[in-house]
């Protein structure tokens, strides 16, 4: 009978475009600039590499923002501020990701860093939790013994996040949160670090759980990313897919009929394909090493690992260092995208 209705559903879906959200600049030197006109060069080679080939340029379907916030999203979270550790609230699956996340986590930067610190088998890295909210994921990582910064535009989740982390003497060493955004961050570091330091990053790994589909420009994101992370360092991602099955399950059953999540909180024009994301990560300096797909349960609560990347996936990339981009860039380039089902 369900599978009948997810059927029916599948059968009626449709495709829409996208809006471009504006911009912000900061006083004095502005690396969201920096962003903006890297991407529209990416956009302009990719154009004449096209036209080579004898075939139109595609144009975009994300716009360049020059900024990941995206202001809806923003109202949209502060309404749900002081609700991120009710258990059984609007935030109870991501609660439980945290089951596949956090292992997932720890032991591909076990497997990068080959270090073993018996009880804090994190400890000594430094990770950047972005889109941290009331720090679900962030705790965790920090009672791994890693040093963790938590990042979100709205401040009210940021003052959650501190509050409930304060109870856990354990964590007031490792764990600490900022409310900005991730080009904020990224353009502190650069002013920071000075001419000898710029562009030389501060993270062994980055993490973006189930933040991408909120952003304003992917672009931006990935470029930030780099800048911020060591070379050979890891970004962690967890998104859902664009594809027909994600939108009847993610927005229409998980928010309209069973209401998992609360009405509104996705936009399928956001969503991206495994695929999609690879490559954006490939133009901005990373190694995709592995792509998992997830699936949630609603009748559980819990999430398994599956082979289909069809609704949920997480992936996991590397910042390639500067030695290996120059041994690459010797070589005639070449499409690595994996297809994923």
């Amino acid at each position: 009978m369900l599978s009948n209705k997810f059927g029916r559903l599948m059968f009626g879906l449709y495709s829409r475009k996208r809006g471009a959200v504006c911009g912000v600049t900061r006083s004095g030197f502005s690396w969201t600039a920096v962003c903006k006109q890297r991407t529209l060069w990416l956009q302009r080679s990719a154009c004449l590499k096209t036209q080579q080939h004898a075939l139109p340029c595609p144009v975009s379907l994300r716009s360049v923002s020059q900024t990941t916030v995206d202001p809806d999203e923003v109202r949209r979270f502060q309404s749900l501020a002081g609700k991120w550790w009710d258990e059984q609230g609007e935030f109870a699956a991501l609660h439980a990701m945290n089951d596949l996340r956090v292992p997932f986590i720890r032991d591909n930067l076990l497997n990068v860093h080959n270090t073993r610190h018996p009880g804090k088998p994190l400890a000594g890295l430094r990770i950047l939790d972005v889109g941290c909210g009331g720090g679900l994921l962030t705790e965790p990582l920090g009672r791994l013994g890693a040093s963790v910064l938590g990042i979100d535009p709205v401040e009210d989740s940021i003052g959650t996040a501190q509050l409930h982390s304060s109870y856990d003497p354990d964590l007031r060493d490792r764990v600490c949160y900022q409310a900005c955004t991730l080009e904020e961050l990224s353009a502190e570091d650069e002013e920071e670090g000075g001419e000898e330091e710029q562009g030389a990053g501060q993270f062994d790994a980055v993490v973006a759980s189930e933040v991408v589909e909120h952003l304003a420009d992917l672009e931006t994101f990935a470029f930030c990313c780099s800048h911020v992370l060591k070379p050979g360092g890891s970004l962690f991602i967890t998104t859902i897919n664009k594809t027909n099955l994600s939108y009847a399950l993610g927005i229409v059953v998980a928010e309209q009929l069973l209401r998992i999540v609360p009405s509104g909180t996705h936009d399928w024009e956001k969503f991206i394909s495994p695929v999609e994301l690879e490559r954006l990560l490939e133009s901005n300096g990373f190694s995709v090493q592995s792509v998992q797909g997830m699936l949630y349960n609603p009748v559980s609560g819990a999430w398994s690992w599956t082979n289909s990347t069809a609704i949920n996936y997480a992936l996991h990339a590397v910042k390639v260092r500067d030695e290996q981009a120059g041994e690459s860039g010797s070589r005639p380039e070449e499409d690595t995208a994996a297809t994923h089902s």
